[in-house]
């Protein structure tokens, strides 16, 4: 199969649709539901529901146009909810028709979080069930619906972050139903266990935060002073989380953003307020620092978050907790008392986040369940990449702190006729902070035209 084939398209008659449509500027949405098999191989089981949103430029909602099927960064995020042509979506819509899904269990489809999930039984239930909400489960889901939303025809997949590990298990166990390929910041290890995705993790985290602290020198003493009183009083903040000197380092997570140094510079600079009982977090430090760490509205991404490199016959068994003794830098309180600066983290999921957020604490014995599970399928098939015929193209992030370059580098040359464009222009949220053109690039790439 060659980049340069034709896509093969599908006509949606607007007598189906014309009942739901909606308008916003420029754009003609959809709802559409289906319902799929929740465990695919018993088709004939239970049922679940799955929500996506179509998107089609205006005047065009009749045409018969190439459909391109969204998968979203998580895991545990629904699909973007754009207004208008925003980011990314306006240059799909010149010559697609798009559908931005929202994967199982996430969003408007059947939801998975601590008010659902006890209808499953206790902790081991639950965590069996939440086993199906992988990526060869939203790889077979895309599958399942795709004849109803195409007609049958093959379409192309953006996966972004995890949606790129998706696109990547797509490739490998259904490439029958794919145009095109294209991923950003999503390139998976094919064969790594979660140990060693974060055993690279944390020497990239530290550049990060060795270069904030370079842009912001300032924010030394302040994080210091922050972390200081934290550790002392571990304050309640709105919603219940409660702030320890740990979930305070892991707002490092915003440093793997285009603007996330910024993000959090501002927030230092405006922590402390002084008070008649003396100097305490302001309300709007508070506010902002509960609404940046609680899980209230993402679960699975704590959930799932190990589990998604799962394979191979071995437990997760909490690789990034394990492994962060082994980066004594990490260390908070020993930060505190040698005097050094205080490493902030990021991109990884902890034991104590179980304990500290009330939207995870019902699901901390389904956490501990899906860290010692082994019996996990294999998400990738080696030979099948190395034989790929679908134009595959990969924005691959020279200074993403989420995904290791090496591991993507190393996927990219595993994977027949897959492009990669190496780039330090962006950092992981390049489809966000510069969507028109990296789609662009990426579109002309599978295309051969670039």
């Amino acid at each position: 199969m060659s980049a340069l084939r034709t896509p093969r398209t599908a006509l949606c008659t607007g007598a189906e649709l014309s009942a739901a449509r909606y308008r916003q500027p420029g754009v003609v949405l959809t709802d559409r539901r289906f319902t799929v098999p929740l465990d695919h191989s018993a088709p004939d089981g239970e049922r679940i529901e799955l929500y996506a949103r179509e998107a089609v430029a205006a005047g065009r909602e009749d045409d018969t146009l190439p459909w391109l099927v969204y998968l979203q960064g998580g895991p545990g995020f629904g699909a973007n909810r754009f207004s208008g042509k925003q980011a990314w979506l306006g240059r799909a819509l010149q010559d697609h028709r798009v559908l931005l899904l929202d994967q199982r269990g996430t969003g408007a489809s059947t939801p998975a979080n601590r008010q659902t999930l006890p209808l499953r039984g206790g902790a081991e239930q639950q965590a069996s069930y939440l086993t199906l909400f992988r990526a060869d489960s939203i790889v077979r889901d895309c599958e399942a619906i795709r004849p109803e939303v195409t007609g049958g025809a093959p379409w192309t997949v953006l996966g972004q972050s995890f949606g790129g590990f998706c696109a990547t298990h797509y490739l490998s166990a259904a490439p029958e139903g794919l145009d095109a390929a294209i991923i950003t910041g999503g390139l998976p290890t094919l064969d790594g266990h979660a140990d060693d995705v974060y055993r690279a993790a944390y020497p990239r985290i530290e550049r990060k935060v060795r270069e904030h602290y370079a842009r912001y020198p300032m924010d030394v003493e302040r994080a210091r002073e922050i972390g200081a009183f934290v550790a002392e009083r571990e304050p309640v903040l709105p919603g219940g989380y409660r702030l320890t000197l740990e979930a305070f380092q892991s707002l490092g997570i915003w440093l793997g953003g285009s603007d996330g140094s910024d993000r959090l510079h501002y927030l230092l600079e405006d922590a402390f307020v002084r008070t008649p009982a003396g100097r305490e977090l302001s309300d709007s430090f508070q506010e902002q620092v509960a609404g940046a760490l609680s899980y209230a509205a993402h679960p699975l991404y704590a959930l799932l978050h190990e589990a998604i490199y799962a394979q191979g016959g071995r437990a997760t068994d909490w690789a990034a907790e394990r492994i962060r003794a082994e980066f004594p830098q990490f260390d908070g309180e020993k930060a505190l008392a040698a005097g050094g600066p205080l490493y902030f983290t990021g991109e990884s999921v902890h034991p104590w986040q179980f304990d500290c957020d009330p939207a995870l604490r019902p699901l901390r014995d389904v956490a501990e369940a899906l860290a010692g599970r082994t019996e996990w399928a294999p998400l990738y098939d080696p030979a099948r990449l190395a034989a790929n015929e679908v134009p595959v193209a990969a924005a691959v992030y020279h200074d993403d702190m989420y995904v290791d370059t090496e591991h993507a580098l190393r996927t990219a040359r595993s994977v027949r006729g897959l492009r990669p464009w190496v780039t330090n222009e962006f950092e992981h949220d390049g489809l966000r902070a510069g969507g028109p053109r990296v789609l662009d690039r990426l579109l002309g790439m599978v295309r051969g035209e670039v």
